[in-house]
């Protein structure tokens, strides 16, 4: 029920998506305004996920829950006012801040309760709610914005997710038997280590290395429907080819969670980023329709284990009781670097006038992720055998 949940919230951004040229020409040309618009509500579904796991923690996730919905379809509304400022307003504070943040972060801590063992496969299957969005909704949106227009097609949107999500919520989410456990610490009264380092120094590495990898994975996400059009492909085309990216993911990640209950989440991790980066190269190595739809589906396996595989580390490094605080931040640094990437390829886009730069520039930034998760995986091991 939390993918669904997910899967119907996390609709609302791929709007803007899908309809980036089309809101783009209605506000001066420039695709930076749609692409911050998206960016902007990635960043603010990663701030507003460190206060709502918070009260989520407190008050219980169906109020989070239905908060966002709300939230999300206020959004949505303002977003079609027709200015830039409006569209940023909508986005930014209503669907990222106050709408999505009661969804995300409070799920992925929610549905970790349930489980000791398969861990990896069960947040593997709920983050998978973003995923299955842009599986499902972008032909759908496709469709809309070339037939109603991309305000009418949000409007609907924004009642149809309140339909959905409330009564979902209402009826399924209920208090998680796992009751949180003492803080972990040491007769002396401190704190174990983690990897042989203070524990902080470890997860400030592992949030900046979420943040840099979804630098990368926002990039086509966001630009290939506008990237296939540049190639003289359909918009309806660059949709279905978003679609399948998408899809691939969702299929891979549950895939990437059965390795991840057998290797643990460092190691998937890391292997999940290697592949991120090769069909990111791929990227910039083809501009044919077949060629684009098979980089796309290697993209979509590659970075699928990422952001379950992080969450999956927090819960294995680190106490239960800290779950409600480093699981929302760190969803705080993948959000943020999603923003980031959405927004930066559509800014170095507008530099240049085509996308090779932007994607070379994802490139950079997923060696930089490389380099950290290979430091942090020999760490476990060595530690482990020290």
């Amino acid at each position: 029920m939390s993918l669904v949940l997910l899967g119907m919230s996390f609709g609302a951004p791929w709007i803007t998506a899908v309809g980036l040229k089309a809101i783009a020409a209605e506000m001066g040309g420039a695709r930076s305004v749609p692409a911050l618009a998206n960016s902007l509500a990635w960043f603010g579904t990663a701030v507003g996920g460190i206060l709502m796991g918070r009260l989520a923690e407190r008050f219980g996730i169906r109020w989070t829950v239905i908060f966002g919905s709300c939230m999300i379809g206020v959004g949505l509304a303002i977003s079609t006012l027709g200015q830039p400022w409006q569209l940023y307003l909508g986005h930014g504070l209503f669907i990222g801040l106050l709408g999505n943040s009661g969804l995300n972060a409070p799920l992925y801590v929610y549905v970790s309760r349930w489980f000791d063992r398969r861990r990896g496969s069960a947040l593997a299957l709920i983050s998978s709610g973003g995923y299955l969005a842009g599986f499902v909704w972008p032909m759908m949106f496709e469709r809309g914005i070339a037939h109603l227009g991309w305000r009418s097609t949000m409007l609907i949107y924004a009642v149809l997710q309140l339909i959905v999500i409330v009564p979902l919520a209402v009826i399924f989410l209920r208090t998680p038997p796992e009751a949180p456990a003492g803080a972990a610490v040491r007769d002396d009264g401190t704190k174990p280590r983690v990897l042989g380092w203070n524990p902080n120094v470890v997860f400030a590495l592992l949030s900046l290395a979420s943040f840099l990898c979804c630098v990368t994975m926002s990039m086509p996400q966001a630009h290939l429907v506008a990237l296939c059009s540049d190639y003289g492909i359909s918009a309806s085309m660059g949709a279905l080819m978003l679609s399948v990216l998408l899809g691939a993911g969702i299929i891979s990640r549950q895939i990437w969670g059965f390795i991840a209950d057998r290797v643990g989440g460092l190691l998937t991790a890391l292997l999940s980023s290697i592949l991120q980066a090769l069909a990111m190269v791929g990227f910039l190595s083809t501009q044919d329709e077949l060629g684009l739809f098979t980089v796309s589906i290697a993209f979509g396996l590659g970075f699928s284990a990422l952001i379950p595989a992080y969450v999956l580390i927090v819960r294995e490094l680190f106490p239960l009781t800290d779950a409600h605080w480093r699981v929302p931040t760190l969803l705080f640094m993948s959000g943020t670097g999603m923003a980031t990437g959405g927004w930066l390829a559509g800014y170095i886009y507008d530099l240049w006038g085509f996308y090779a730069p932007a994607f070379a520039t994802g490139v950079a930034f997923n060696l930089a992720n490389l380099a950290i998760l290979a430091l942090l995986t020999v760490r476990r091991y060595t530690s482990a055998t020290a």
